[in-house]
């Protein structure tokens, strides 16, 4: 079953100006994806960890045509800016560069260098309901989603169950979910740890792991979790920070904006591979949190815009689940519900307060698409599938 990435034609349009790094999760499909590029005879992909593509890069021994590099992996070389950057300028007339990697790539084209204005970056997900259906443009941000007129309950099921990763969601089998889940988490801990930083303690950043696995979706309190390890505030922080890096995780602030007596502090975590989540209401909020992030991603890299991915809570407890904004605006809200008939009251507060354009209140065992006052109600599977 081959399915074509979401974001293959945005990444074949950039690689005819500028060079182009894709990052993202170990075992995304960030390589297969890329080998997609070689099509000619003379296009050449190389791995930094292999000894002879070494060799072959450090020697610059280039197609003399027109041609596709890929370059896996390159990160791991320690002057790898200054070296990409030397052979694009002599040759990126005639040779296109697509370099893939993961959190260590992504850390260093955020911090702002001589590649500047060389090249675009974009970052690959998983599967998504929306990505295994029909090809749909990228929702346009502060208009209301356009949605199909079907959707698959069982995608939706398996993506829950077997969550966005490819080799567990194509295999749709237990028990290659479940020995991809624990050799994946021993390649996290023992490689990639250990390329972008110096942790002595692994057990405990390894626990640390599992014990966010029963808080997605509550809000995060890092007091809380060093009490559980027994270690100091800055080590549980300075950890989190390394585990969102490496797409392990990832954070949804509060919203305080506009907002009187709004939570300013405490953020949600959720995480990547939401199969993860053992309590089915969680794991329903952390799937649709990663639709979100994924949307969030692809009109930032793709379009330009300036997004934001929040959560709506006060002092009262007044709470919903997501709000996303476009260049400062709030645009859509989402509220996450196992089955209901009616609208959530801090939906409608919270959207009239801070005059929001788009209530969603998504269900996941709903299967009826009503309309409560300025809230939609609908199943989760159509809401997901106007997504990326």
């Amino acid at each position: 079953m081959l399915i074509p990435r979401y974001i293959e034609e945005a990444v074949r349009q950039d690689l005819e100006y500028k060079m182009v790094f894709v990052s993202g999760p170990r075992q995304v499909g960030k390589t297969t994806l890329a080998r997609s590029f070689l099509t000619n005879a003379v296009d050449r992909c190389y791995n930094w960890d292999t000894r002879d593509d070494r060799k072959e890069m450090m020697a610059a021994r280039w197609p003399a045509e027109k041609a596709t590099l890929v370059f896996d992996e390159l990160h791991k070389y320690k002057k790898w800016k200054s070296w990409i950057k030397g052979e694009y300028d002599r040759h990126g007339d005639r040779l296109r560069f697509l370099i893939t990697g993961c959190a260590r790539l992504d850390i260093y084209r955020k911090g702002g260098d001589s590649l500047q204005g060389r090249y675009h970056a974009h970052r690959l997900h998983g599967f998504s309901l929306g990505e295994t259906g029909p090809a749909r443009p990228l929702p346009v941000p502060l208009q209301t989603l356009e949605f199909p007129e079907t959707t698959s309950p069982d995608i939706l099921k398996n993506l829950l169950r077997f969550g966005p990763f490819p080799e567990p969601f194509l295999s749709q089998n237990t028990r290659t979910l479940k020995r991809w889940q624990r050799e994946r988490m021993d390649r996290f801990l023992r490689e990639d740890i250990r390329d972008l930083e110096n942790v002595r303690d692994l057990s405990a950043l390894e626990l640390l792991a599992d014990l966010l696995i029963g808080r997605v979706g509550s809000p995060l309190s890092i007091q809380s979790l060093r009490e559980d390890l027994e270690v100091s505030h800055r080590a549980v922080a300075h950890w989190l920070t390394i585990l969102e890096r490496l797409y392990y995780c990832f954070i949804v602030p509060p919203y305080s904006q506009r907002l009187e007596r709004a939570l300013k502090k405490i953020p949600k975590v959720y995480l990547w591979d939401w199969s993860l989540v053992l309590d089915e209401g969680a794991r329903f909020e952390n799937l649709v949190a990663g639709h979100l992030l994924k949307l969030k991603h692809a009109l930032e890299d793709q379009e330009g815009y300036r997004m934001g991915l929040y959560y709506l809570r006060d002092v009262t407890k007044r709470e919903v689940d997501f709000l996303m904004t476009a260049d400062g605006n709030p645009w859509l809200a989402v509220e996450c519900k196992m089955g209901a008939r009616s609208a959530a009251p801090a939906l409608r507060y919270f959207g009239e307060r801070l005059e929001i354009p788009n209530l969603y209140q998504v269900t996941l065992q709903g299967y009826e698409d009503i309309l409560d006052g300025p809230v939609r109600i609908m199943p989760v599977a159509k809401f997901l599938a106007a997504l990326p």
